[in-house]
């Protein structure tokens, strides 16, 4: 998960900058087309997620995660080769159909027989996860820039070569009787439901930014040779905050009742949200965004990790397709609405997204119950 994470945030990070340059549209169509291409592959995702987490569930994941790690590292070395905007959309969309290794690896983390367990392993791997998106772009934005854009897609596929390899000889396959005891009638569909817009729209707040950076910063008046250096940095700064936010997920699971500390860190995220509108310098931005992603980043894994533990791999897939989806949704959307309105628009459909999640917390907890 760690290495997976890092190779596609390593990648992720100087994209948008890619598309600038390689661009012969206009500026908004430019920022029509960035949204679209960083989006394709979690919309696309979004379908495949469910198809290979069913399969896997009834035969190995391991074996399907390993698959799918290989398939994305040769969708890089595709990626690399595309010189528009189009081949560079259509490679996308073909990592797209790859699937997704995380929902393979959240099958595999859901089988044990303990909540408490699988909580923490739900947590654990989305911390793996973090640290890779913390790392990741900062190394990415300076290879970008020293070696080229080029050539740092070209190592985030071997990167992802070498995780298959890694997965394939040192994660010991799932027995029969692990498979055997998970099951999708144990999870309810109103619960499923629940969850999943509750994660989509925790999500959109937090894959929307790095899709608006280019823009964001020439706004802060950011010289155009450092926005790279500079948008690097702050999605360094939001992985450090999902990382920390991650890992306080066992102990605020342990302390209060899951569903106040649901509700309370939509509200925290939303309104650190609606506050980006008044930020006036990159320094404060910053320091608002380490501050929302910290509130958002517990709220995965603590409403994921029940589901997890009951739910067959086809449920599993669909929830974590809401969080692939909203990398989809939160990049088009933001650029979208940044090429005809103004950004406090943006921040304030941002917040209000999040604030439309709070009584889905209650509708999950009566769906649990019943």
């Amino acid at each position: 998960m760690f290495f997976g994470s890092f190779a596609w945030s390593f990648v992720f990070v100087s994209l948008p900058f890619h598309i600038q340059r390689i661009s012969t549209a206009d500026p908004a169509a430019t920022l029509r087309w960035t949204g679209w291409i960083l989006g394709i592959t979690s919309l696309v995702t979004v379908a495949t997620a469910p198809v290979w987490g069913r399969y896997a569930a009834r035969g190995n994941p391991k074996a399907c995660y390993v698959a799918v790690e290989a398939l994305q590292g040769l969708g890089f070395f595709v990626m690399a080769l595309a010189s528009t905007l189009p081949e560079l959309f259509f490679a996308r969309l073909l990592l797209g159909a790859m699937g997704a290794a995380s929902t393979l690896a959240f099958i595999m983390a859901g089988r044990t027989p303990e909540s408490g367990d699988v909580r923490r392993r739900v947590a654990t791997l989305q911390s793996a996860s973090t640290v890779g998106q913390v790392i990741g772009p900062l190394v990415g934005a300076i290879a970008a820039a020293r070696l080229g854009i080029r050539g740092s897609f070209v190592l985030g596929g071997a990167i992802l070569l070498g995780c298959a390899t890694l997965v394939h000889w040192a994660v010991p396959r799932p027995s029969q009787a692990s498979r055997a005891s998970t099951t999708d009638e144990r999870v309810r569909p109103r619960e499923i439901a629940a969850v999943s817009l509750i994660v989509l729209g925790g999500s959109i707040q937090v894959f929307f930014f790095t899709a608006t950076l280019p823009h964001v910063l020439t706004g802060f008046g950011v010289d155009a040779a450092r926005t790279l250096e500079v948008g690097g940095m702050l999605i360094f700064v939001s992985g450090v905050a999902a990382a920390l936010g991650a890992l306080a997920v066992p102990r605020l699971g342990e302390l209060f009742p899951e569903h106040r500390v649901v509700a309370a860190l939509l509200v925290t995220s939303s309104l650190c949200l609606a506050a980006f509108a008044t930020a006036d310098s990159v320094w404060l931005y910053g320091g608002l965004r380490f501050l929302q992603v910290l509130s958002i980043a517990p709220v995965f894994p603590l409403v994921v990790a029940r589901i997890a533990q009951h739910a067959g791999g086809a449920a599993v897939g669909v929830i974590n397709s809401a969080r692939i989806g909203a990398g989809f949704v939160g990049p088009v959307v933001a650029t979208t609405l940044l090429a005809w309105t103004s950004p406090g628009v943006l921040y304030g459909l941002l917040a209000a997204i999040g604030l439309a999640c709070v009584p889905l917390v209650r509708t999950r907890e009566a769906g649990t119950r019943a």
